[in-house]
């Protein structure tokens, strides 16, 4: 189960025995361990009746000792293992190999040989599993891990007797989901469509962050019941964003010495490449599948308005695809994945000239 429908309705899931929180959204870690905190210990049990450890510093038998604890306060208590697959070394220097069929995580040294990672996790794992027989009645044991890997027994033994609560990153429909409910269930507030497809292109996608972001918004707005695109623009990414939308409106309108120029005092200010492409992918992906639409007898207007275009800018955005014509922008979307990797490591071409180049192609100066 995701932790952001976990989060729905908490008291309805039932715990068992062991309730594992797996991911790399700590924000969303977060939010699940206090709801199971109120679920098992109260609104203000957390002082008295949590105990934490760290999967580096801890054993089981430690552990297995608090779990077995009665709390003097007559209630159940929460034992919870942070970081239980951690072994202390760079993420960069690890096997990745959790997704292996062994019940043990592995890493592979330098000369070839095999071992098993030292972590809480691995260490204990039989001792995991066995816990399941009998478990304590008088705590719950909570695992913190990046990973779960679901060819193991303990995944098999937690999803029959425990919860698993995934705590990762949202992505696409379900992250533009997530930032809408945020902003009406928090603030009270309707985010637009465009803007909460917006908002991680500038913000990023960590939900944390988005939160923050949302409730910035959502005080700048004051009583107005909605937050639009423009309002994303001008407080989540100040004048770095506004720039970006001058640069982007100037390259479609054909003025590309002055997009040139934008882009120029953007990188100068040090904005990154890959955030910068985030903004140019959202705004032309959308001619690229207007101009598919248009292929298929839709009128160009109306295939514009589908693709998610502003009314406001269909007139220009119309008179940018007549003047680049329709063979250069079926072109677009492959234009914008061939940027991308280039600017992931796959050519030596600097950044500047990569976006440069993308600049001329998308402008249609450049012949396909």
């Amino acid at each position: 189960m995701h932790a952001t429908d976990f989060l729905k309705a908490p008291e309805q899931q039932p715990l068992g025995a062991m309730v594992v929180l797996s991911g790399a959204e700590r924000s969303l870690k977060l939010e699940a361990l206090a709801a199971v905190t109120r679920m098992v210990c109260g609104a203000d049990g957390e002082e008295t009746s949590v105990r934490k450890f760290s999967g580096k510093e801890t054993d089981w038998k430690t552990v297995r000792d608090e779990l077995l604890t009665v709390s003097m306060f007559g209630d159940r208590r929460l034992v919870v293992v942070e970081n239980a697959d951690d072994s202390g070394r760079k993420a960069s220097d690890r096997k990745k190999n959790s997704d292996a069929s062994s019940d043990e995580a592995d890493s592979v040294g330098s000369d070839g040989s095999v071992a098993a990672e030292r972590n809480f996790l691995s260490t204990h794992r039989e001792s995991l599993e066995k816990y399941f027989e009998k478990p304590s009645k008088n705590s719950l044991l909570v695992l913190d891990v990046a990973s779960f890997p679901k060819t193991t027994r303990l995944f098999k033994a937690v999803d029959k007797g425990g919860l698993l609560i995934e705590c990762s990153e949202l992505s696409g429909a379900d992250l533009t989901r997530w930032i809408q409910a945020t902003a009406r269930e928090r603030f009270g507030k309707q985010l637009t469509r465009d803007a909460a497809m917006l908002l991680p292109e500038l913000a990023g996608p960590h939900l944390g962050l988005l939160d923050q972001e949302i409730e910035k918004l959502a005080t700048y707005v004051g009583d107005r019941p909605q937050i639009d695109s423009d309002d994303v623009k001008k407080i989540v990414g100040g004048w770095k964003a506004e720039t970006t939308w001058t640069m982007l409106n100037a390259l479609r309108d054909g003025q590309l010495g002055y997009a040139l120029a934008c882009l120029d005092k953007l990188l100068v200010a040090g904005e990154h490449p890959q955030k910068m492409l985030g903004g140019i992918v959202f705004v032309f992906r959308k001619f690229a599948v207007a101009s598919s639409l248009a292929r298929h007898k839709l009128p160009v207007s109306a295939a514009l308005k589908q693709a998610g275009i502003f009314p406001r800018d269909i007139g220009p955005a119309e008179a940018y695809l007549r003047r680049l014509g329709f063979a250069r922008a079926d072109h677009i979307a492959r234009w914008l994945l061939e940027t991308d990797a280039q600017l992931k490591g796959g050519s030596r071409t600097s950044e500047r000239v990569i976006l440069e180049q993308l600049f001329v192609q998308l402008s249609g100066k450049l012949s396909v």
